[in-house]
């Protein structure tokens, strides 16, 4: 009995070690799928960048005829000088939309500033042309008492002449 619940024993412990190896199993082969998916897109990645890197070999070359023409030093300059050059036409760009902008709201002020001077000015013409009546009727007016003081003084001097012909005529009668 000793010995079958030994082997019992051991053959539990055989199939749980053989259940745990399993899933060892299992799992490395999952890793070891996943591992070989990884290779095989790190494959199309690599496929894919040494294309690019043919492609743009011949710029590669073309940078270097370029480096050994001019002033630069190396590639890096000439990228560098590159990158600055986009860096001051995005600030140029910048500054033209700026400019744009302040225009159109100069245009916009111009435009207000105008409209209420011409409301001004035609406020004034209307003044000027109400003074201007009112100049005429004042003229017309003068017209019109001017005559009437002409009257006045006529009858003025009229009545001067009947006091001093009548101061006459009593003097002459006192005499």
């Amino acid at each position: 009995g000793k010995h079958h619940q030994e082997n019992e024993r051991l053959r539990t412990q055989a199939l749980k070690k053989a259940k745990e190896e399993k899933v060892q199993n299992t799992e490395k082969e999952s890793e070891l799928l996943k591992a070989r998916r990884e290779l095989e897109d790190l494959k199309k990645q690599h496929h894919k960048l040494s294309k690019k890197l043919l492609k743009y070999s011949l710029f590669k070359r073309y940078l270097e005829d370029v480096v050994n023409n001019s002033q630069f030093r190396d590639i890096e300059d000439v990228i560098s000088f590159y990158k600055a050059l986009v860096r001051t036409r995005k600030d140029l760009v910048q500054s033209q939309w700026w400019h744009r902008q302040l225009t159109e709201q100069a245009k916009v002020l111009l435009q207000q500033h105008r409209a209420e001077k011409d409301a001004e000015m035609q406020r004034c013409k209307n003044d000027l042309v109400k003074l201007k009546e009112s100049f005429e009727q004042a003229q017309s007016d003068i017209a019109q008492w001017e005559n009437r003081w002409a009257e006045i003084q006529d009858r003025a001097a009229r009545k001067a002449l009947e006091l001093k012909s009548l101061n006459m005529a009593i003097h002459s009668l006192f005499q």
